[in-house]
Formats: structure tokens, C-alpha cells, sequence
């Protein structure tokens, strides 16, 4: 499943970034925590507006408890580890995704699912990437997470292929193009999902 995930990606995390996430563990660690509240809250999100596809709602439903308690399992390393988990500005990477979202139906959910693809295999792609070079309790919750965000992306692309009344392809390689620049790209926030670090461009 990782290799179809990096397949998937227009682009590899830039060696830049992990070398920085290695020195930033803290700040990695909280916006970790930030980023799976996110996913649970944009999966209900989901359930709210769209509650005309029931195998979106079963979907949905199932993985918002899985990002919920990963959030706790966020949480509880922070504390174990003395790290303050608080307020972070958010990373630039899913609304630069967001703002490319057509407006009608059903397109605009097809999109949001696209991107829910994009945000799971980035997470996946780069817990794999960062797991050789940590230590051993966090190596193991990296890898186990690979399993579980390469699900999350394998339920939101089925998800946009069956939504959809038309093939996604064309709107998939819209977006890997444009996710691959917000990863390239120098960015001034250090985030999970952060673009390269400024000071490796400067």
C-alpha cells in the first residue's frame, strides 16, 4: 500500500523537511494533534452536509472515531513527554487544496474526497518516512499509523470514484500537481504538512 500511496503523490517529502521535523519533534507532535482533530471534525463535517450517501455517512462515522482516538494517543505522548500541547497558526497546505474546490454539485464533494485522499497519503507517506530516525516509541506509533491513514486514503478515493458522475482521473492529476507544489514550494510555517523549510531555499 505505500508504494501505491507514493505512486499516488506527484512528489517525495523533501529531504529538507525531514531533516528539519527531526530537530522540531515538539512542534511535529502538536500539530499532529491539531491535524487528527482536524480530520475527525472534517469527516463529521461530512456526515452534516451530506447525509444522501450512506455509505459516505458509514465511512465517515467510522474513521471520525479513528482520528478522535488517535488524537488521544497525540495527546497522551505530548504529556508523557512533557510537550505543551496549545494553540499553532495552521499550515498553509489544505486550504491552498480547498480554494481549488469547484462550487456545484456533486463535483464539489468529489473534490473534498480528492483532497481528503491527498491529506491522508501526504500523513501516510511521511509517518513512513520519519519512522526510521525516531525513537522507539514513537517509531512504533508512526508505522501503526501507516496503516491506518493508508485506509483513510484508500475510503475517501473510492469514495470520489463512486460519487462521481464522470471519471476522476483528470481532477486527481489536478490536484497531485497542486499538492506537490505546496510541498516544494518554501514555506514560512513549519507544520505537518508544511511545505520545504525556508532556511533549505535561502
Amino acid at each position: 500500500m505505500l508504494q501505491a500511496i507514493q505512486a499516488f503523490l506527484a512528489t517525495p517529502t523533501p529531504q529538507a523537511w525531514i531533516e528539519r521535523a527531526l530537530v522540531e519533534q515538539d512542534v511535529l507532535l502538536v500539530d499532529h494533534a491539531h491535524c487528527e482533530k482536524k480530520a475527525a471534525s472534517t469527516a463529521l463535517s461530512l456526515i452534516y452536509r451530506y447525509v444522501d450517501y450512506p455509505v459516505l455517512l458509514n465511512k465517515m462515522s467510522r474513521l471520525a472515531r479513528e482520528e478522535l482516538r488517535h488524537f488521544e494517543k497525540v495527546l497522551a505522548l505530548c504529556k508523557r513527554r512533557g510537550v505543551q500541547y496549545g494553540h499553532l497558526s495552521p499550515a498553509r497546505y489544505a486550504d491552498g487544496l480547498r480554494k481549488a474546490v469547484r462550487t456545484h454539485e456533486p463535483a464539489r464533494l468529489v473534490d473534498l474526497l480528492i483532497i481528503g485522499a491527498f491529506i491522508e497519503a501526504r500523513s501516510c507517506e511521511r509517518f513512513a518516512a520519519l519512522a526510521p530516525h525516531l525513537d522507539a516509541e514513537l517509531r512504533e506509533f508512526y508505522e501503526a499509523l501507516v496503516k491506518a491513514e493508508s485506509r483513510h486514503y484508500v475510503d475517501y478515493l473510492n469514495l470520489a470514484k463512486n460519487i462521481s458522475d464522470e471519471p476522476i482521473d483528470d481532477r486527481v492529476a489536478y490536484f497531485a500537481e497542486l499538492e506537490a507544489e505546496l510541498i516544494n514550494t518554501p514555506d514560512p510555517a513549519f507544520r505537518f504538512h508544511s511545505g520545504m523549510p525556508v532556511e533549505a531555499v535561502g
